[in-house]
């Protein structure tokens, strides 16, 4: 699997996503899901994968926002992953059945809430990259990350979502995450591993609708789990069809005192 992701990678590197042949003038955010666990010793290799997708950022005229979606269906087999959620679990299950797949198993990667990537096939990962980067995207707003007080702390941030030009409605999301995480499992099948992760899902919240043609904005804040350093945050909010069906627009925000 470690050489099919340098291929794919490499694949990535020469994608054309822009016609304008001005990347930085075009940047169309790609939401890329990966459902994983520490209890999946398939997982490390696809979480470093994500890791590189969101440093490298390979593919041109497209920002690519990553999430890591750690599920708990793994919990059993000696390791309880200190990241995984039901929710995610059955986010996962919710896509299995809205995308017409087989089955949910670890890795399995989302793309634009509509793709599954098979991530052994570099020729169809590159497809389904260049397809997500020229679908239309709603334009999504993250004001400046702020953390006010402690035990817990709270993250406050202006969201906006301009839907004036949009003829379908969309489900908000807004998801807190660990800008990155580390562990070092000490049981089930990555025993003895030290993982790390990138854009680790902890709060994962249904904001709001928005309605065809109109504009939502809201003033939101989170709790942030007790211990949780606030340099090492982000800040993803995206619209979705309703029923988990395609991403119409996202966006990332980094705590301003994570360094990056």
């Amino acid at each position: 699997m470690k050489v099919a992701i340098v291929l794919m990678m490499a694949c990535l590197g020469g994608a054309e996503l822009s016609h304008s042949g001005d990347a930085k003038k075009l940047t169309s955010p790609i939401l890329v899901e990966l459902f994983t666990s520490e209890g999946c010793s398939s997982c490390p290799p696809a979480d470093a994968w994500l890791q590189q997708l969101d440093t490298s950022q390979p593919i041109a005229g497209a920002q690519a926002i990553v999430l890591s979606e750690h599920v708990d269906y793994w919990n059993h087999d000696g390791w309880k992953d200190p990241y995984s959620s039901s929710l995610f679990t059955d986010r996962q299950s919710h896509y299995v059945r809205a995308l017409g797949l087989s089955s949910p198993y670890t890795p399995q990667v989302i793309v634009g809430g509509k793709s599954e990537l098979r991530l052994n096939d570099p020729q169809q990962v590159s497809h389904v990259f260049m397809d997500a980067g020229k679908a239309p995207q709603i334009p999504v707003s993250i004001g400046t990350i702020n953390i006010e007080g402690s035990s817990p702390a709270l993250l406050r941030a202006h969201i906006e979502v301009d839907g004036t030009g949009e003829k379908r409605n969309g489900d908000i999301y807004a998801v807190v995450a660990l800008d990155h995480a580390v562990s070092q499992v000490l049981r089930g099948e990555n025993g003895g591993r030290r993982l790390s992760h990138v854009a680790v899902a902890q709060e994962f919240v249904k904001i709001g609708k928005l309605e065809k043609g109109k504009t939502f904005t809201q003033e939101f804040q989170a709790k942030l789990n007790v211990g949780t350093d606030p340099r090492n945050l982000r800040l993803v909010v995206f619209v979705q069809e309703p029923e988990l069906g395609r991403v119409l627009g996202s966006a990332v925000q980094e705590s301003p005192s994570s360094g990056k």
